[in-house]
C-alpha cells in the first residue's frame, strides 16, 4: 500500500496505519463466522506527514475521538467484504483528517438593519397580543 495524500502539504504514510480484522455481525449467513470482514484501522495523528500547526489543529479538533495515546480509529463492517469495508475506512479516515485539518473561517460580525429590527419588534407585539388573548379573564361579580 502507498501513502494517503490529502492534502499537497499532508499525507499520511503507509506504515502509520495499523489495519485489524475481525468477524462483522449482521448479513453474511454461514460466512459470517468464517470469515473477519470487519475492519478497523487505526492513526496516531502523531506520525502524520505535517507541519507541527497542522498536527497541533488535527488534534484539537479530533480531540473527542483521540484515545489516550493520541490515535484514532475507525471502524466498519458494513460491506460482507473485507476488501470493501477496508476502502470505507480509508475513505472515513481521509475525510476525518482533511476535515480536521481546515482552518476555521473568521465570523464577519454584521448588524440588523432598521427595517428588519421594527419588523422583529412588531411581530413580537402581534404574538404577545394573541397571547394575551388566549388567557382566560377573571371577571370577580361585585
Amino acid at each position: 500500500m502507498e501513502n494517503l495524500i490529502i492534502q499537497r502539504n499532508i499525507s499520511i504514510p503507509a506504515s502509520a496505519l495499523t489495519f485489524s480484522f475481525s468477524r462483522s455481525g449482521g448479513k453474511g449467513g454461514q460466512n459470517v463466522n468464517k470469515v473477519a470482514t470487519k475492519v478497523a484501522v487505526t492513526l496516531n495523528i502523531d506520525s502524520i506527514d505535517a507541519s507541527d500547526e497542522v498536527k497541533r489543529r488535527i488534534k484539537e479538533n479530533l480531540s473527542h475521538r483521540l484515545d489516550s495515546s493520541g490515535n484514532v480509529r475507525i471502524v466498519s463492517q458494513q460491506s460482507r467484504s473485507q476488501w470493501k469495508n477496508k476502502q470505507i475506512v480509508l475513505q472515513k479516515l481521509l475525510e476525518l483528517v482533511a476535515d480536521a485539518s481546515r482552518t476555521p473561517t473568521e465570523r464577519i460580525a454584521t448588524h440588523r438593519t432598521p427595517t428588519s429590527q421594527v419588523k422583529r419588534l412588531t411581530q413580537k407585539q402581534l404574538r404577545s397580543k394573541q397571547k394575551s388573548l388566549r388567557q382566560k379573564k377573571n371577571f370577580i361579580d361585585e
